[in-house]
């Protein structure tokens, strides 16, 4: 049974998913009901719908609208990029334009949607389960609460998702310009390009004889002018490029504030406020200056928190699965990051949301549903359980620090640490790497000797071939040649270049005669009795 069929009314699952259209008109209505309610609730209640984040990043549009930077305003930690995007709320009249970041988030949210769809089409989804998994994004309140209450991480999510889109079809320069721009846009991203550059792989070069062990010396230039291959050059390029290009510009008119508050500042960042990491505590007792000011000198965890983040993320993960499944080491890599960040606020958990209706489909969470229905439910308490003492604390004004907050932190932490195991030793039955997928027809068949050529290239009578009307440039055996005699000529002929190509002792030739002897048993076994 599908994990959605159980978290879905049928009939509302029905109506909904009949069309693309009808998906997203949902999800638009949806969004639209939410940014009339905000500004009914701004303007009655006695808590604000806007997230407080979009205040900064509008009052930084109005200082670049005078002509003054926009690091002008304090807390302004993002690229100039995002102030520039915002300047239509500074435009009157007020009431109407304020909210235009606010429905360009929205929107953005809209969009990557959609190329969720693309993509889960592309990878030979139907298109009514790629809008059933598309509306994991689209329909999902979370998401669109966020983006309505005006943070930017929806336009961040439409440039990973163009990220992996490109990368899958093997876009490699249009890849590296997205992640330049992700990169600059916001700091995270760049734990991608260690997943792209592993899987894009030369393919293995095309021989005619039997591989032969041999010991070489392999020096570390060649070493890395093999992985160096064009592919990984075009994308290294292409990514530095467009990342250097949007710095030097952006320093060239804004200077050392730009690059403080954009990268730097993170490095030594203490906000504990609304904040899931274990080392919310920390940062608290940091930022109140309790610790002493020799000992965090010294102790510098908000910098040495990096270690186990990056270690995860940039190298561990993907070297590991990249090469499987490119979509689901993204999705861990991210899962790991935003675990192991020293901030951890709730708009970061949209930072791998996106990736999930791409790796579900084939996870095992929709495999064993009461696995799938488990981490949900796990995920969700544990976040309830955090912001029950986030409550009493901010709103109650009761001291939950310890053991309230602490353990609901390390709880949630446990929570996300179990969650991520399950994602990264989930191999899917359709887990793909980069690459174009096999023409059809042409699976290679494995045998003792590594080969290119499939059984059907080869002309064996017997084997299944494809039934469509492909011209095929390959030249069969002919039909009155039984399997035997060809079995025998193939033996032949790969016994004469295993002894001619190489230096041969008689070790070799007995061990040669024995695998083409295995070679022949394999043939036959895929040939059926009655040829």
């Amino acid at each position: 049974m599908d994990l959605l069929s159980l978290l879905a009314p049928p009939k509302v699952t029905r109506s909904l998913l009949t069309s693309p259209s009808s998906l997203f008109s949902a999800a638009l209505s949806l969004r639209i009901v939410l940014l009339l309610y905000g500004l009914y609730q701004d303007a009655h209640g006695p808590l604000k719908y806007t997230d407080i984040d979009y205040g900064v990043f509008t009052d930084a549009a109005r200082y670049v609208s005078y002509g003054h930077s926009p690091y002008l305003r304090d807390t302004y930690r993002y690229t100039p990029l995002l102030a520039w995007i915002l300047l239509p709320t500074t435009w009157e009249p007020q009431y109407i334009w304020f909210s235009f970041g606010k429905a360009l988030f929205a929107v953005s949210d809209i969009l990557a949607g959609w190329m969720i769809f693309v993509v889960l089409q592309k990878t030979g989804t139907s298109q009514m389960r790629a809008l059933k998994y598309s509306s994991i994004w689209l329909l999902n309140p979370m998401v669109a609460t966020i983006s309505t209450r005006g943070s930017s991480e929806g336009l961040l999510c439409v440039m990973v998702m163009a990220l992996l889109w490109a990368t899958e079809m093997r876009h490699i320069a249009l890849s590296g310009v997205l992640l330049g721009l992700a990169v600059h846009f916001k700091i995270y991203p760049f734990i991608y390009g260690v997943s792209i550059l592993w899987s894009l792989e030369s393919p293995a070069p095309i021989t005619s004889r039997p591989a032969v062990k041999e010991e070489t010396h392999t020096s570390i230039l060649g070493t890395l002018s093999t992985f160096l291959n064009q592919d990984r050059l075009v994308f290294i390029f292409t990514s530095l490029a467009t990342f250097s290009g949007l710095n030097i510009s952006m320093f060239a008119l804004y200077g050392t504030p730009f690059m403080q508050q954009t990268y730097l500042h993170h490095l030594t960042r203490i906000d504990h406020r609304h904040n899931f990491s274990p080392y919310n505590i920390l940062l608290y007792l940091s930022s109140a200056k309790i610790v002493t000011t020799a000992h965090l000198s010294s102790l510098r965890f908000e910098s040495l928190a990096f270690i186990p983040q990056l270690l995860l993320s940039t190298l561990l993960i993907p070297v590991s699965i990249s090469k499987s499944s490119f979509p689901r080491a993204m999705l861990a890599q991210t899962f790991a990051f935003v675990t192991f960040n020293k901030v951890c606020t709730s708009q970061y958990f949209l930072w791998y949301l996106i990736f999930l209706p791409i790796y579900l489909p084939d996870s095992v969470l929709i495999r064993n549903p009461a696995l799938g229905l488990g981490v949900l439910g796990a995920w969700v308490a544990g976040q309830a359980v955090w912001l029950w003492q986030g409550y009493k604390l901010e709103m109650l004004g009761e001291s939950s620090f310890v053991p309230g907050l602490w353990s609901s932190s390390l709880l949630f932490f446990a929570v996300n640490c179990w969650i991520l195991g399950i994602i990264i030793s989930d191999h899917g039955p359709e887990d793909h790497g980069l690459g174009p997928a096999p023409e059809k027809g042409k699976d290679k068949v494995g045998t003792i000797y590594p080969r290119e050529k499939t059984l059907k290239e080869e002309g064996v009578r017997g084997v299944e071939e494809d039934d469509s009307d492909e011209e095929s440039d390959v030249e069969e055996i002919p039909r009155e040649q039984t399997v035997e005699e060809m079995v025998r000529e193939e033996m032949k002929r790969r016994r004469q270049d295993a002894r001619t190509g190489v230096s041969s002792t008689a070790s070799d030739r007995q061990q040669t005669d024995i695998l083409l002897g295995e070679y022949m048993d394999d043939i036959r076994s895929l040939v059926p009795p009655n040829e």
